[in-house]
């Protein structure tokens, strides 16, 4: 007999494909909610440059290249105007004050000068013969005095006499009232004679005071007018190194030209130009350690110029010692300079990232070194060699520090 044979239930039928469903389903429900969507992008190893975050102490300084120049410059300028004739010294010469340097010449200069020294000798004349009349006037006013004091001695004696023969009855009563009359009279004459001398005196005095100190100045002043004939001669005003002459024989130049400069090479001082970053960092007095080929030489900012230009302000630095016999100036030098005192901080060495980045974000390896990651962090002070890690970041992590243009917009980059 035959048996029936029993269907076998339909998922037996199908149960490998249930199987491998179910497993697609599981890898799919992992891969939406498990799996990294970020964007990626892969990169050979030995494109990149990885550097560890350290902590450690932090120097604040910047480096910066600086310029020496002599610790002041005096420029010559023309004091007179005139034909340039002869040059006596050449530019780079060295120089004492009051060296001659060269010889102008100036025909109206010399003509207007001679007619003011007439002038001023002429006035010094009439000035001094002023006072010689007044003088003389005094003088006679004084002769009169003693010339009426003697008429008024003798009308005195005659008029005494007269009133004593009158008591007596000698002589009339009309002939003593003349001599007390005229005695009279001569006594007032003397008395107003005396008071016009003391008030002329004291005018006198005033006056000549006047014209003495008149005379003085216009015998100053023509010191001052001979002066600007000795100006013809541009001399050196301090000792110093003749540094720059901008003179040509026969050259014509007008009053105030400059035509030159002395450099005083007694000190020696640093120019530099700062990055505009540091500006309100930058004060009078930080230390700063610069190079040279001899060895390296402390120095402190003395003076800061407030105008920037393309960025960058410029600073002066003066030497703290006195062993700079070698330097030159235009000679250059690398400054560390000094910004604050060291402290410890999370350091992340510098690279090209920093130009993409703006520091806002880094991309950071993996423990395996197979991929890094993109994360947000926050950098602080900087200087040549390090970034100061605020926060984002520890130690013994390591950041991809090369520039970050190869990677795009990928927030995973693949190590291979």
């Amino acid at each position: 007999m035959d048996k029936q044979l029993q269907k076998k239930p339909w998922w037996k039928k199908h149960l490998k494909w249930l199987i491998g469903g179910g497993i697609f389903i599981c890898w799919s429900i992992y891969f939406i909610a498990f799996a990294d969507h970020r964007s990626q992008v892969k990169v050979d190893a030995n494109r990149v440059t990885v550097s560890t975050v350290e902590l450690d102490d932090f120097q604040d300084y910047i480096s910066v290249t600086a310029t020496v120049e002599p610790i002041k410059t005096i420029f010559l300028d023309a004091i007179e105007g005139g034909r340039v004739e002869g040059i006596l010294l050449e530019e780079g010469s060295m120089v004492k004050v009051g060296d001659a340097i060269a010889q102008l010449s100036n025909t109206n200069l010399i003509l207007e000068i001679s007619n003011n020294e007439a002038n001023v000798a002429r006035a010094i004349n009439e000035l001094r013969t002023a006072r010689l009349q007044m003088e003389m006037n005094a003088m006679e006013l004084q002769n009169q005095i003693v010339q009426l004091e003697g008429d008024l001695f003798i009308q005195k004696r005659k008029y005494d006499n007269s009133r004593a023969f009158y008591r007596e009855g000698l002589i009339a009563e009309d002939e003593y009232l003349r001599d007390k009359t005229s005695y009279e009279a001569s006594l007032r004459q003397m008395n107003l004679l005396k008071e016009s001398f003391m008030r002329d005196s004291i005018y006198r005095g005033i006056q000549i005071q006047t014209l003495e100190r008149s005379a003085e100045r216009m015998e100053q002043n023509q010191g001052i007018i001979r002066q600007r004939l000795d100006n013809l001669t541009i001399k050196a005003p301090v000792t110093g190194q003749l540094a720059a002459l901008n003179l040509e024989e026969g050259q014509v130049i007008s009053y105030g030209t400059r035509i030159g400069k002395v450099n005083i090479l007694d000190e020696f001082k640093l120019k530099a130009e700062v990055d505009e970053h540091y500006i309100s960092r930058t004060r009078k007095g930080l230390k700063a350690s610069c190079q040279f080929p001899n060895g390296t030489i402390d120095a402190e900012v003395s003076k800061i110029y407030a105008e920037v230009k393309e960025g960058k302000f410029t600073v002066d630095l003066e030497f703290d010692n006195s062993n700079r016999q070698n330097l030159r100036i235009g000679q250059t030098s690398h400054v560390k300079l000094e910004l604050g005192n060291s402290s410890k901080a999370l350091l992340l060495p510098r690279g090209s990232f920093f130009q993409s980045t703006g520091g806002q974000w880094v991309f950071v390896l993996n423990k395996d070194r197979t991929a890094a990651y993109k994360r947000q962090v926050s950098i602080g002070r900087q200087n040549p060699r390090y970034f100061e890690v605020l926060d984002g970041l520890e130690a013994g992590e390591e950041v991809i520090t090369s520039g970050y243009e190869i990677f795009g917009d990928n927030e995973v980059v693949v190590l291979n």
